[in-house]
């Protein structure tokens, strides 16, 4: 029977396969012995392999061992947790903070702790699957709008019931578009109708914003929303995931949220990395200079090339490129040329949107831009999707 249905996937080119990496995650990687550029992570400030963050894994491990040994409510929350929460808490200028094992878990659990099954979730249609997957199991009615639409938000909330409890839920920045939300029209709503508003800022936190801090940042609106969450996998190059906010609120979740309550917490060391990533970020902002200039620099170069680029204001630089076999055999070709950069292809992005998803990072060259640029121009006329130029 799976294999039936794997073979279906397979003539839809849309059959996934896991590619094992045989290095650390960086500006170039090893990929079956050969190295490789790496267009595809989304350790944006390169923090991954930071000496201060490895030192600080190391030592947590050495002290508390490699596992917390417990859920959060039980004996897992150990000091690095605690330091964490306070670092997070200091750098995003909120009351409190809570660590969760991933941005997954910190959706499905903060949702359903908002809204219950007699509220409403009115969420953007690019959400990621862990914002709807936790709306869903918020048993509260789900409705979706169109992207980006403020129009067709607006009229949702004009629908809906006098008083009725309402969630609007977005990403801060979409992770496979690269686009920011239209968060200040967005509070705005939410202040007018009395909603509130969920942003997972996973792909904002350590790149948007002149100190980092997020899209919120970025707007000049973190005053105007009162928690959100977002992730420690991206900047931050590690794992986990965080909820800020007033102390109220934090502590509800840690007496409401299923992850918190029935998940062992994450390891130690992982926790002690992500506080050492917030410290790197704020004394060496240079890393935030270089991410920006070299995404302006190969958004320009794509530009000239004349690819479909999405409306992207951030290191993620989508390249539409149509079909999902198209968009497969891209990204082969730029394999063959020395470049990562895998196809997204539906069910993650809808039909004929297939893509290559770029994500450039601070630590990479203008030698290995250029590189991954004329593979992309070479992969781009082989495949028809550009015309070649004498």
């Amino acid at each position: 029977m799976f294999e039936d249905k794997l073979r279906a996937l397979e003539q839809q080119h849309l059959l996934r396969r896991l590619r094992v990496i045989d290095s650390a995650p960086g500006p170039t990687v090893t990929i079956a012995g050969r190295p490789v550029i790496l267009m595809a992570s989304n350790d944006y400030l390169g923090l991954a392999t930071h000496p201060a963050l490895k030192r600080a894994a190391i030592e947590a491990t050495e002290r508390f061992g490699v596992g917390a040994g417990a859920s959060r409510l039980i004996s897992g929350t150990l000091s690095p947790h605690d330091e964490l929460e306070r670092t997070l808490a200091d750098f995003k200028h909120t009351e409190s903070a809570l660590v969760f094992g991933s941005g997954y878990s910190a959706n499905i659990g903060l949702i359903p702790a908002l809204v219950d099954a007699t509220g409403l979730i009115l969420a953007d249609r690019l959400s990621h699957a862990s914002l709807i997957d936790g709306s869903r199991l918020s048993g509260a009615e789900l409705r979706v709008f169109r992207h980006g639409d403020m129009q067709q938000l607006q009229g949702l909330l004009d629908r809906r019931s006098a008083g009725r409890e309402t969630l609007i839920v977005t990403e801060g920045i979409f992770s496979m578009d690269g686009d920011a939300a239209p968060l200040v029209e967005m509070a705005d709503l939410a202040e007018r109708y009395g909603a509130r508003l969920l942003v997972d800022d996973a792909h904002g936190t350590g790149v948007m914003g002149c100190t980092g801090r997020g899209t919120l940042e970025h707007y000049g609106i973190e005053s105007r929303i009162p928690f959100h969450m977002g992730t420690l996998s991206k900047a931050f190059g590690t794992s986990g995931a965080y909820v800020v906010g007033p102390s109220g609120l934090i502590q509800y979740l840690i007496n409401r949220a299923r992850p918190i309550m029935f998940s062992t917490a994450p390891p130690p060391a992982t926790a002690a990395a992500a506080a050492a990533a917030i410290q790197v970020l704020q004394s060496e902002p240079q890393r935030l200079t270089r991410l920006w200039n070299n995404q302006r620099y190969f958004v320009d170069g794509l530009r000239k090339l004349k690819f479909h680029l999405t409306a992207t204001v951030s290191p993620i630089v989508p390249v539409i490129i149509g079909t999902a076999h198209k968009a497969d055999a891209f990204a082969q070709r730029l394999l063959e040329l020395g470049v990562y950069a895998p196809a997204i292809r539906p069910p993650t992005v809808p039909k004929n949107t297939s893509r290559i998803r770029a994500t450039v990072t601070a630590e990479h060259t203008r030698e290995q831009l250029d590189h991954v640029l004329a593979a992309f121009a070479t992969a781009g006329v082989e495949l028809g999707l550009l015309h070649r130029q004498n």
